[in-house]
């Protein structure tokens, strides 16, 4: 499957479901950006961000820092139940945002993330990905055969793609039948770039990892009934020195400008 029949096929809702449609910025959006950019002390926030939005979050960035020109921004980009230990022990940083509600679920059980600051932001798909140059694999169930002899995925348990393509193989009843051929990543790009070097046969990765490589073919998009919605929150760490900075940050991701970047990437805006 060509990578420009992605967006189409996840409006159709096989790996989304239905997807709001981005909404313009709100007052107290642009209201808190604006004053953050009047602010004429530098400042400088450290965001851990899940490896799967590098991309969009770079742009992002860029958009941003026109609108706030003071702030600096430093990526720390992982798998989501990585970063999440990290802000857990202690390490500096002002935003959070996750692949996984569980893992901010986790940290705000434990008093990490900022009160009322945590928003559900972006929505993805899982899909089977291959090199391009693979004919013989094209359904979920040619891991059974002998077309494919590894199959990389996430760690199910620090990887939140990893979770989700466990999930999936679960439901479709191959999770056990196909163990010897798994071979793990320490997160989603990781996994992509196995696929991508012809290191294994196939790979499960978000909809928008395959998207962003010109190296991979999607041939399957995992049905949305065998996985849980996978969602992406975002929230302020409680620890953060910056916390009005940052809250005007996380408001800017709900913007019409990086509304815009998110789905030119192939996100989904959470309802």
């Amino acid at each position: 499957m060509h990578r420009r029949h992605l967006l189409t096929l996840l409006a159709l809702g096989a790996g989304l479901g239905a997807i709001a449609c981005g909404t313009p910025p709100t007052p107290s959006a642009t209201n808190a950006a604006s004053k953050t950019s009047a602010t004429s002390a530098p400042i400088e926030l450290t965001i851990s961000v899940a490896a799967s939005v590098q991309d969009a979050m770079k742009d992002v960035q860029t958009a941003y820092q026109q609108t706030a020109p003071n702030v600096t921004i430093t990526y720390n980009f992982g798998s989501s139940g990585s970063l999440a230990q990290q802000i857990a022990q202690g390490a500096p940083v002002d935003i959070f945002l996750s692949a996984s509600q569980k893992w901010m679920d986790d940290l705000e059980a434990k008093g990490e993330m900022a009160s009322g600051s945590r928003q559900d932001l972006l929505q993805n798909a899982m899909v089977l990905i291959v090199p391009l140059d693979k004919t013989d694999i094209t359904d979920f169930k040619d891991f059974e055969t002998d077309a494919v002899s590894k199959i990389a995925i996430g760690e199910p348990e620090s990887v939140p793609a990893g979770g989700y393509a466990k999930e999936v193989l679960t439901a479709l009843n191959l999770f056990d039948t196909i163990q010897p051929k798994l071979v793990f990543g320490k997160d989603v790009r990781q996994v992509l770039a196995y696929v991508e070097t012809g290191n294994v046969d196939a790979g499960l990765v978000y909809a928008t990892d395959a998207q962003v490589s010109d190296q991979v073919q999607t041939v399957a998009i995992a049905p949305a009934e065998t996985h849980t919605p996978i969602v992406y929150p975002v929230a302020v760490v409680e620890d953060s020195d910056q916390q009005a900075a940052a809250q005007a940050f996380v408001d800017f991701l709900s913007s019409e400008t990086a509304v815009a970047i998110f789905q030119g990437y192939g996100f989904g805006m959470a309802e």
